[in-house]
């Protein structure tokens, strides 16, 4: 799982890391369980479909994770959109029930017609962009959809009322799409490299310190 800009940490550490300089905090940046879709290789975008027993054990894990890292100050903001709503439930289970706030500017890259699309189903559809563009790339290029430039502006936004919340520690828990953009702004990446940046569902980010996103397995 791994990737040369995300360093690989072991599932034994405990506590949290100190907050970083410039009012950051710690922010865990979580990817929302298996669900469905994920199973059979449909892109989900804005709509939805319902978590896996696999997806929801996998949230339930990251609950139990985050119980030994989180300490007394924190606070949990999801994306509005079901499957990452029920994680951010499942995780705060494990955290005592905590509130969970909901910021629809977390939800995952709106793709217009090609939300709930099949890779298949766009190549037929728009053969044209299926060649022009690699497959990551397409989530930013549906014709109806989201550009790259609009979607990271308002997950920039998002990120930026969160840091600036008091909270010591911030659980977010999003996409798969949202991750890879959030992580590059974070750490200073390129467009084009954060399409390379895994999305793993059995783990969650730390974003500390300028330029550091470390996984923590969950299990």
């Amino acid at each position: 799982m791994g990737c040369g800009v995300d360093r690989a940490r072991a599932s034994g550490r405990t506590g949290h890391a100190k907050p970083a300089a410039g009012g950051l905090g710690l922010i865990y940046l979580c990817r929302h369980g298996e669900t469905e879709f994920n199973r059979i290789g449909r892109r989900q975008g804005q709509v939805d479909s319902a978590l896996t027993a696999r997806g929801q054990a996998q949230a339930r894990a990251m609950g139990r994770r985050l119980a030994d890292l989180v300490g007394p100050d924190f606070r949990i903001f999801a994306s509005p959109l079901g499957r990452a709503h029920h994680s951010a439930r499942l995780i705060a289970e494990s955290l005592g029930d905590a509130a969970i706030t909901l910021d629809p500017r977390l939800m995952e890259i709106g793709m217009g017609s090609w939300d709930g699309k099949t890779d298949a189903d766009i190549a037929q559809s728009h053969p044209q962009l299926w060649g022009a563009f690699a497959k990551e790339e397409l989530w930013f290029n549906s014709p109806d959809g989201e550009s790259y430039d609009v979607f990271a502006a308002r997950l920039a936004a998002a990120m930026a009322d969160i840091a600036a919340e008091p909270a010591a520690v911030k659980v977010v828990v999003a996409h798969g799409v949202v991750s890879r953009v959030l992580r590059a702004q974070h750490q200073g990446l390129s467009r084009a490299q954060s399409f390379h940046l895994p999305v793993p569902q059995d783990g969650f980010f730390a974003l500390a310190a300028a330029g550091a996103a470390d996984f923590i397995a969950a299990t």
